[in-house]
């Protein structure tokens, strides 16, 4: 048997299953066919948050776990995870003051805070950005986190702890047999296939998770998902401040408004159902007017299309519980185990939010114990991820600012919400500006584009501009270019001396 574990997806609930599988000394391996955090999982809201709208659905376990997780994500990735402030504008005749209060007070009060401030009331005066009409609201705490950065740090901690993780990798086949799993593999860049074995498959494809069963495993899918289309706008800061908006809307849907990459707002999400492949997901033109008009009831200053700089969508796959609109349905999730040949089990997850991704993680892998019974305890609540072992960010600048003086505060600040510590490892042979190699522009300097590429799965500059940083919000044609060429050429230097080596 090569392997204990085969995960099939590099989403976060994949990646997030493999880590916690290799740190209960299971061997494992997971493939993704594109890059890490290629689908959903970099097309999110950026929230780490109760979901304060699921308790109008009476979804009030999974906000208070979702709660708790938010503390323990808090704790474990300071540098990717921060606190947010949200503001949310009264509007009377969308709710009435008592129902957003007593939510409110559900929502500090379902799960223990031991780091966010509690919810209060707000008055607007003439220097608030929202239009006049708008005098009182409220206040509350959630947090922000880098979606994409948060899935390769749980793929980086699987991989510290001996896991394989296998990008570009595409599974064409897994076929039951007498004592295990046969899987058949594709390397999307050498387009070579090879045929490995487990004892348990785990089907982590998120909204690909029933076309696996249909074209991959050829069984029924336990469980039906409906896919729900968020899609984003990117647009110049609307707002000096450093709090969030949550916007109420007619149709009883919500509109964030959230500060992003410091010079940008983040405007999301909507919800739109679709039945098209996943892969294929654009915005609409229906989308981009709903998210303007939206900020454009609320703001002072008025948006359009010509000051938008980036769009993004993503697609959740959420369980069918037949729910009659999109912005309904259950934002939980299930595991299905397929225990029937024991020889060769197979778990499916459906559903999920990327809050309770840990805790999902977690579940799948207690699952496992009838399978593997020596294996141990789970340990990742109290486990920091990968450059999130420090006290605060600001000792960590200092001390980055104190050992590399000669590098722009800018780019210290960078690292540190993005890396951590993980800094001190490209910055480890630097002594001044000219060891940290070719300038691209933005503050993206060769060494930070080699370890990019030799540690963290880098192939590709939509890889490295838009889930590993958010540079590409900044970085110009004739710099993508020069980025491009550098990462083909480390890769393709690797991929020679792999071979030699092998």
């Amino acid at each position: 048997m090569d392997y204990d574990v085969i995960v099939i997806g590099g989403g976060i609930n994949g990646c997030g299953i493999a880590n916690d599988a290799a740190g209960r000394g299971l061997n494992v391996l997971l493939c993704e066919k594109n890059d890490l955090a290629s689908g959903t999982s970099s097309n999110s809201t950026k929230l780490i948050h109760g979901g304060l709208r699921y308790l109008e659905h009476y979804e009030f376990r999974l906000v208070k776990d979702a709660l708790a997780e938010r503390e323990v994500l808090l704790k474990n990735a300071p540098h990717i995870i921060w606190p947010l402030r949200f503001i949310l504008p009264h509007r009377p005749h969308l709710r009435p003051r008592w129902m957003i209060k007593a939510g409110l007070f559900l929502y500090d009060h379902l799960s223990k805070r031991t780091t966010l401030k509690g919810s209060c009331g707000v008055s607007f005066d003439s220097l608030s950005p929202l239009n006049e009409k708008m005098t009182n609201g409220f206040e509350y705490s959630d947090a922000w986190v880098d979606d994409a950065r948060l899935v390769v740090l749980n793929a980086l901690s699987a991989k510290a702890k001996g896991a394989t993780i296998k990008t570009q990798c595409a599974c064409l086949r897994a076929e039951r047999n007498k004592e295990g799993w046969l899987v058949t593999l594709q390397d999307n860049i050498l387009q070579t296939t090879s045929a490995v074995s487990c004892k348990v498959l785990i089907n982590a494809g998120g909204p690909w998770a029933g076309k696996l069963f249909d074209n991959i495993i050829e069984a029924k899918a336990p469980q039906n998902v409906r896919l729900v289309k968020g899609s984003h706008i990117v647009v110049p800061k609307i707002h000096s401040g450093n709090e969030a908006y949550i916007l109420q809307n007619e149709d009883q849907r919500i509109v964030f408004i959230i500060p992003y990459e410091e010079q940008f707002s983040l405007i999301g999400t909507t919800d739109v159902e679709v039945n098209q492949d996943p892969a294929e997901i654009d915005i609409s033109d229906d989308e981009v007017e709903y998210l303007i008009n939206v900020t454009n009831k609320h703001f002072k200053r008025s948006i359009s299309r010509n000051d938008i700089v980036h769009t993004f969508s993503g697609v959740r796959p959420l369980l069918d519980d037949e729910s009659s609109s999109a912005q309904a349905i259950t934002r939980d999730y299930t595991l299905e185990l397929d225990a029937n040949n024991i020889n060769a089990p197979l778990l499916s997850v459906f559903g999920g939010k990327i809050t309770t991704y840990r805790k999902l993680a977690e579940a799948a892998i207690n699952k496992m114990y009838r399978f593997f019974p020596s294996m141990g305890e789970s340990w990742t609540k109290n486990s920091p991820l990968p450059g999130g072992d420090f006290n605060t960010s600001s000792d960590l600048k200092n001390d980055l600012q104190k050992k590399y003086a000669w590098l722009d505060v800018k780019i210290i600040e960078r690292y540190v919400r993005s890396y951590g510590t993980i800094s001190y490892k490209i910055l480890e042979s630097c002594k001044n500006m000219g060891d940290m190699g070719y300038d691209f522009g933005e503050g993206l300097y060769f060494k930070e584009l080699e370890y990019l590429v030799r540690e963290e799965w880098v192939l590709s500059v939509e890889d490295l501009l838009w889930r590993r940083t958010k540079l590409g919000l900044l970085i110009t044609d004739k710099q993508e270019a020069a980025i491009d060429v550098a990462i083909q050429n480390i890769s393709q230097h690797d991929l020679v001396l792999e071979k030699e080596l092998a």
